[in-house]
Order: structure tokens, then C-alpha cells, then sequence
């Protein structure tokens, strides 16, 4: 099987919403780059709903599925968490968090009254998300001495790639992003060229 390097995620912040015997379940789903996004936005609704009972929430970072974590802050074990990851799976989703945020409504809902709560909320939000595809991409940021413009702008129009963060000067530098599924070729072709410097920066 070739390495697929493109996946979906959301363009924007998402809500979405469940009612269930008095309790409401609000969904808010975030695009995200990193475990550090997570936080922030957790704090955020900790901030807008400090009555809630519950913040849970799931996320999914990366193309395979280790990259994630589902989190049920206080509900029964396996009834919150997961069934919000699972809806993200369901939808093919990655970089991407979901935080169901809960108010008790006075009745218990039971675990399977709870396990559908929190997907059917999950599931609202991304109902209305645009999806987007993406690709995994490597950063690199490439030296190289003024006289070898010509070529190394040469590979990067045959590769369709968008300079970043240019400067000329006698030795000039500037950031690309290559797909992983480009990667090979593109560093082969760049590695040719003499005095050229390339120092990997990040995958995003």
C-alpha cells in the first residue's frame, strides 16, 4: 500500500447540541494542531460554563489512530470519552477535539443513556463542520548562496511548492512545505544543488 499523506479535518470551530430528559449537552468541536491546542480550549469553556457538571472530550491528532486521548471528567468509566472519539473516528476525522460540555438535568441517564447522549451531541457538530483535506507536510527552511536561484526555484516550480518567508541577499533563504508523499523526490532534486543548505524544521 503507498503512504497516504492527505487526511480530513474541520475549517472551523463547530457546536452542536442534545437534550435528553433536562440534562443539555452542548458539543464544541476545534481543529487542531497539537496536544497544547487541547488545553487552551478547555480552559476557555471551563470559563464560559463554570456551572456545568462535566467538560468531556476526545481528541485525534495524526494520519494513524495512537495519536489520541478521551477524557469522560467524572462521568462513568467508558460512557462519555469514547463515545465522542468514536464519532470522530466515524467521520474519518483527525487533528481535530471535541468537548461535550454537560448540565445535569435532575434525572440519572443510566450508561447507555449517557453513551448516546454524548455521540449524538458529538455527532450534531460535525454534521455542521465543513471538512476540509489536508496533507501532511514536512517544513524546510533552505540556504543557499544568490547564485543558485535559478535552480533552486526551478525545483520548486516542477514540485507546484509555495515559498515562504523569502530573503535575498548573497546568501538567501527561504521555508517550503513538502508533502510526505513528495518528499523523496523533491530532497533528491534539491540535494543536487551545489552549496545548498537544508535543515528540517517541523512536519505540520
Amino acid at each position: 500500500m503507498l503512504f497516504d499523506d492527505s487526511y480530513k479535518t474541520i475549517v472551523k470551530p463547530v457546536e452542536g447540541f442534545f437534550r435528553d430528559r433536562g440534562s443539555k449537552f452542548l458539543a464544541y468541536a476545534y481543529p487542531i494542531q497539537n496536544e497544547e491546542d487541547t488545553k487552551i480550549y478547555l480552559s476557555e469553556l471551563r470559563e464560559i460554563h463554570p456551572k456545568a457538571v462535566h467538560h468531556c472530550y476526545a481528541y485525534r491528532l495524526g494520519l494513524d489512530r495512537t495519536q489520541y486521548r478521551a477524557n469522560d471528567d467524572g462521568e462513568p468509566s467508558g460512557s462519555a470519552g469514547k463515545p465522542i472519539l468514536n464519532t470522530i473516528y466515524s467521520h474519518d476525522l483527525t487533528n481535530l477535539l471535541v468537548v461535550v460540555v454537560r448540565y445535569f438535568g435532575g434525572t440519572l441517564l443510566g450508561v447507555p443513556g449517557l453513551i448516546n447522549a454524548y455521540k449524538v451531541a458529538t455527532d450534531d457538530a460535525l454534521k455542521q463542520a465543513q471538512i476540509i483535506t489536508k496533507h501532511v507536510c514536512d517544513v524546510y527552511t533552505l540556504s543557499y548562496p544568490y547564485e543558485q536561484m535559478n535552480e533552486v526555484m526551478k525545483v520548486i516550480k516542477t514540485f507546484d511548492l509555495i515559498p515562504q518567508n523569502q530573503q535575498f541577499d548573497n546568501e538567501c533563504s527561504l521555508q517550503i512545505e513538502i508533502r510526505k508523499t513528495l518528499l523523496n523526490q523533491v530532497l533528491g532534486r534539491l540535494e543536487k544543488i551545489e552549496s545548498l543548505q537544508l535543515d528540517y524544521k517541523k512536519t505540520i
